[in-house]
C-alpha cells in the first residue's frame, strides 16, 4: 500500500484521530476525575466530621472530654471511611485516635488551629504519617466557643484507586467506540476505496487505449454512477475510433476510385495511347470525376458543420413552395428518364420553422435518391400534410427498394447498399447522413419504409410556424 494514496492517508488519519483522541480523553479525564473525586470525597468526610462535632460538644468543653463512650461508634466509621478519626483540644492534644497509633495526650507539633478554616489540606499532615492524606476538619463549639476539632484523615492512595477504577472504565468504554469505529474504516474500503481502485484500474486501461474494457463497479451510488458513466464514455470512445477507421478506409477508397481513373485517362492522353480524336470523350469523363470529388469533399464539409452546435438559421417559410421549387430543379433529369412528380398539399401554403436552406437539401438530397433509383417512366410521390402541430413531408418512389437488413445502415456515413452500386457510380454515401443530421438538429425524426423491388418512402417531421 503507497503512502500517497488516498487509503494510505485516510487510514494514518484515523490512528491519529485515535491517538489524540485516547490521549486527550486520558488527560483530561485523569485531571476530571480526580478533581471530582477529591472534592466527593471532602463533602463526605466534611458532613460526618461536622456530625461528630456536634456530638461532641454536649461533652467536649476543653477539658479532658469523656468520649469513651464515642469511641465504639467512631471506629465503625472510622473504618466504613476507610479513614482515620482523631478529636483535639485548641492546643493539638490528642483526645482519641481511632487508628490506635497515638495515644490520648500526644500533641502535634505545630499544630495551627487556623487551618481549620480552610475546606480540606492534602498531604503528610505535620509528618504524622508516612503517607499522603485528605485532612477535612469542623471544628467542636459550644456557647459561642471553639473547644477543639474533629478531623478525619483519608489516605489519598484510595482516592487514587477510585479514580484508577473510574479511569479503566473510560479506557475500556474508548477502546471499545474505536474498535467499533473501526465499522466506519471497512465501510470506506467497501463502499469507496476498493470502488475507486477498481475505476483507477479503468482509467489506467483507458490510458493504454484499452477502450473494450469494463469496470465492473455495480453499487448504486454515486461510485457505481462514476463507473457506468466512465464505461459508457470508454464505449463511445471505441465507437468513435472504430468510425474514424471506418470513415478514413472510406475515404480513402472513395478518393482513389477517381483519382486512378484521372490519372489514368490524363496518362493515355499523354502517351498517346488514347489518340485525338477520342480526348474530347475522356476530357469529360475526367471532369465527371472531378465533379464527384468536388461532391464528396462538399459532403464531408457539410457534415463537418452539422456536427457543430448552433448552425441553424431559422425562420418561417412555405415548406410547399420549397418542395415545388426542389423538385423543378430537377426537370433536365426527369425529361431524360421519363420520371415524373405527383405532388400533394393539404393546404395551398404551409409554413414552417425551420432552416430554410437546411430543408432545401434534405429535399434535394431524398428527390435525388428517388431519381436515382426509380425505373424509367415511372412517379416519384411527394406529399405535404399536417398532424397536430407538425408538418409531414413524404418522399416516395418506386424503384429498387432497400434490402431489409441494410435499412437500419443506409444512416451511416460513406454506406451504399450492394443494389445501390450499379445504379448509384457518383454517389458518396454522404447524402442521407447529412439528411438525417439536419432533420435531428431540428429536433425532428425522419424514417424509412421500404421494400425490395417494389420502392422506398422517407417521412420526416417539421414544426409548424406559430407567430404568423
Amino acid at each position: 500500500m503507497r503512502f500517497h494514496s488516498l487509503y494510505a492517508k485516510f487510514l494514518l488519519g484515523y490512528l491519529i484521530f485515535g491517538l489524540l483522541g485516547f490521549i486527550t480523553i486520558s488527560t483530561f479525564s485523569s485531571r476530571m476525575t480526580y478533581r471530582y473525586l477529591m472534592e466527593e470525597q471532602y463533602d463526605t468526610l466534611y458532613r460526618e466530621a461536622n456530625l461528630i462535632a456536634s456530638q461532641c460538644s454536649s461533652t467536649y468543653h476543653g477539658e479532658q472530654a469523656n468520649l469513651a463512650s464515642a469511641y465504639p461508634q467512631m471506629t465503625a466509621l472510622a473504618s466504613f471511611l476507610g479513614a482515620d478519626i482523631w478529636v483535639v483540644n485548641r492546643q493539638g492534644e490528642m483526645a482519641l485516635d481511632t487508628s490506635g497509633t497515638y495515644s490520648a495526650g500526644t500533641v502535634i507539633p505545630d499544630f495551627d488551629p487556623a487551618a481549620g478554616v480552610q475546606p480540606y489540606t492534602t498531604g503528610n499532615y505535620y509528618q504524622m504519617f508516612d503517607y499522603d492524606v485528605l485532612t477535612v476538619s469542623a471544628p467542636i463549639t459550644g456557647n459561642y466557643t471553639t473547644y477543639g476539632y474533629v478531623l478525619i484523615h483519608l489516605p489519598l492512595s484510595q482516592i487514587r484507586n477510585m479514580q484508577s477504577g473510574i479511569l479503566n472504565l473510560i479506557y475500556i468504554t474508548s477502546a471499545v467506540l474505536f474498535g467499533l469505529s473501526l465499522i466506519i474504516l471497512l465501510v470506506f474500503t467497501k463502499i469507496v476505496y476498493l470502488p475507486l481502485v477498481k475505476i483507477r484500474e479503468g482509467a489506467n486501461e483507458y490510458a493504454a487505449g484499452n477502450l473494450e474494457y469494463k469496470i465492473k463497479v455495480d453499487s448504486q451510488d454515486e461510485m457505481g454512477y462514476l463507473s457506468a458513466t466512465l464505461n459508457y464514455m470508454s464505449g463511445e470512445l471505441n465507437k468513435m475510433e472504430e468510425y474514424q477507421r471506418t470513415f478514413v478506409a472510406n475515404v480513402s477508397h472513395d478518393f482513389r476510385s477517381p483519382l486512378t481513373s484521372i490519372k489514368g485517362y490524363l496518362e493515355a492522353i499523354i502517351d498517346g495511347t488514347i489518340p485525338p480524336e477520342m480526348q474530347e470523350k475522356y476530357l469529360k469523363r475526367v471532369i465527371s470525376e472531378t465533379e464527384r470529388l468536388n461532391k464528396l469533399t462538399q459532403g464531408m464539409l457539410t457534415l463537418n458543420s452539422l456536427d457543430s452546435k448552433g448552425y441553424l438559421s431559422r425562420s418561417n417559410f412555405d415548406i410547399n413552395r420549397i418542395i415545388k421549387d426542389t423538385a423543378a430543379s430537377f426537370e433536365g433529369t426527369c425529361l431524360k428518364k421519363g420520371i415524373t412528380f405527383d405532388l400533394t398539399f393539404s393546404s395551398s401554403k404551409e409554413m414552417v420553422f425551420a432552416d430554410l436552406g437546411k430543408i432545401q437539401q434534405v429535399l434535394y438530397n431524398l428527390i435525388d435518391n428517388a431519381i436515382k433509383f426509380s425505373h424509367d417512366n415511372s412517379v416519384i410521390y411527394i406529399q405535404e400534410s399536417v398532424r397536430h402541430e407538425k408538418v409531414f413531408i413524404s418522399v416516395k418512389d418506386t424503384g429498387i427498394g432497400i434490402p431489409k437488413d441494410s435499412i437500419k445502415k443506409i444512416w451511416e456515413r460513406f454506406y451504399k447498399t450492394d443494389l445501390s452500386r450499379g445504379k448509384d457510380k457518383k454517389g458518396t454515401g454522404l447524402g442521407l447522413a447529412i439528411v438525417k443530421e439536419i432533420i435531428q438538429a431540428h429536433g425532428e425524426n425522419i424514417d424509412v419504409i421500404s421494400t425490395e423491388g417494389v420502392g422506398t418512402e422517407f417521412i420526416f417531421s417539421l414544426p409548424k410556424a406559430t407567430n404568423l
